[in-house]
């Protein structure tokens, strides 16, 4: 195996294709959660800056990026 296998055009365009699935994946997967609670947690973190919201959706958000990524790979 070369050390440019990975730079072939079918691993190249396999590499891009499953990138821009999960983070499809992972679009839908925020914007179904986002549904779901109570209120708009984007407004909620960007306009009052509500810290402890934050850290939970960015523990969701690695939670649900490292699922994609198993899933994927």
């Amino acid at each position: 195996m070369s050390a440019l296998e990975w730079l072939r055009p079918a691993a190249l365009l396999g590499t891009l294709v499953y990138a821009l699935l999960g983070v499809v994946i992972f679009w839908v997967s925020f914007i179904i959660v986002d549904k779901l609670t109570p209120y708009d947690l984007w407004a909620e973190i960007v306009e009052k800056h509500n810290k402890a919201l934050a850290m939970v959706v960015a523990a969701m958000c690695l939670g649900i990026s490292i699922i994609v990524a198993a899933a994927i790979h």
